[in-house]
């Protein structure tokens, strides 16, 4: 039997990703804090990128201080975002430490007077009355349940809050306490006078800002599936007279410069920089068109939320999903109802009406907020109510939206008396 040889030429696809691409792919996905990290780390290989700290200065994003200084209380959009399982973490830890007779009472008022961003939202002098108790007795069990993680939990004011968790990161300093008893001083971003007041120097003030602005003034919000950590956001979202408007956070990455004169590496530098603007410019983009659509949920909250998809989103804007998708992934929108997660503004379409799946969710939440801890609403009783919201609701889509929000059934909610 006779072989023969052919050559065949043949044409084929394949992607590959040049490094540029790769670069620009992981710019894109990167939130702020991660993209700090990609800078630091091109600045430590090229020594032509030049990084400068970003200075705090009068107008940019402070985390929810301006709200907490006001009144000497929370602001109630502040704790708007809140979500109900505070109560049961908390709940759950007082029983871990095993207290008795008194002890326990006093531990209960505490608990019970938790607001939802964390903070005790009556005295302790009215605690221990109610109690029967001295106040002495009311302030030990409180030094006891200001160990229950997350730092900050049960602090009676904004600065005891920051220094709860100073000391908890082993941070805690004379000169970060100075700043922590000027907080309306420094709210306004002026470090030179804060730190003549102080008689330190002014990067040690600018030191001090930048580790208090990596603390959680309400850490008990972080409990709401909807919330985001609050820290540096990526976007801020401001109403003015003209309506929503919707800015980058200035102060959540560091300055970039391009050092002087001319050699290799410098052209390196500038492509990271125009790397690092054009994501700024698509994250402000996404941004912007997101929140115009979910202006509903600005102005009322999370339960006034809209169905939205990121093809929708793409669409309008001219980009692909993929993109929309990578940008959102990890960015944070401060807004005056608290800091929220982007992505959790995309939601689905419950049905075939105009109710999204995650304004379920926040009307789920904000029932068991609200409800009788002694008389907690089953899953059934949740559904009933929802389903006059405008759209059928069945058992187990309640008992489903219950677990994604980490919320225990109603047995395990109850508190005895």
């Amino acid at each position: 039997m006779e072989t023969r040889q052919n050559i065949r030429v043949t044409q084929s696809q394949r992607l590959q990703l040049n490094l540029g691409l790769q670069a620009s792919i992981r710019v894109l996905k990167a939130d702020a804090e991660g993209l700090t990290r990609y800078l630091e780390e091109q600045a430590a290989e090229n020594p032509h990128l030049l990084l400068h700290p970003a200075r705090p200065e009068a107008g940019d994003w402070l985390p929810r201080w301006e709200s907490a200084l006001g009144g000497g209380g929370l602001d109630p959009d502040l704790a708007a975002s809140a979500g109900p399982s505070l109560m049961a973490h908390v709940v759950e830890r007082i029983a871990a430490m095993g207290l008795r007779g008194d002890a326990l009472r006093v531990a209960e008022l505490l608990a019970e007077a938790l607001e939802p961003a964390g903070w005790l939202g009556r005295s302790l002098t009215e605690i221990a009355a109610e109690a029967g108790v001295p106040v002495a007795q009311v302030e030990q069990v409180l030094r006891r349940l200001q160990s229950i993680e997350p730092a900050g939990l049960f602090a009676r004011s904004l600065s005891e809050c920051l220094l709860l968790q100073a000391v908890e990161a082993g941070q805690d300093s004379p000169v970060l306490r100075g700043v922590l008893e000027n907080l309306p001083l420094m709210a306004t971003g002026d470090a030179e006078r804060l730190a003549r007041a102080l008689g330190v120097a002014v990067d040690a003030v600018q030191d001090c800002f930048r580790t208090i602005r990596r603390f959680d003034p309400k850490p008990g919000a972080q409990f709401s599936a909807f919330s985001a950590p609050v820290r540096e956001p990526d976007i801020v979202a401001r109403r003015h007279v003209e309506g929503w408007v919707v800015s980058l956070n200035r102060s959540s990455l560091p300055a970039m410069s391009v050092s002087a004169g001319r050699g290799g590496g410098r052209g390196a530098a500038r492509a990271v920089i125009r790397l690092v603007e054009s994501r700024n410019a698509t994250l402000l983009r996404v941004g912007t068109e997101v929140l115009r659509r979910q202006e509903a949920a600005l102005d009322h909250g999370l339960a006034a939320l809209v169905p939205l998809t990121m093809t929708e989103v793409a669409e309008g804007l001219g980009l692909h999903e993929s993109t929309v998708s990578r940008i959102v992934a990890g960015t944070s929108v401060d807004t005056p109802k608290g800091t929220l997660w982007l992505r959790n503004l995309f939601s689905g379409r419950i049905g075939s009406g105009t109710l999204s799946a995650a304004a379920v969710r926040a009307k789920l939440a904000d029932l068991v907020n609200a409800e009788d801890r002694r008389a907690p609403l089953t899953d059934e009783a949740l559904a009933a109510v929802l389903s006059g919201e405008g759209a059928a609701i069945a058992r187990r889509t309640v008992a489903k939206y219950r677990e994604m929000l980490g919320l225990p059934p109603a047995h395990r909610r109850r508190i005895l008396r």
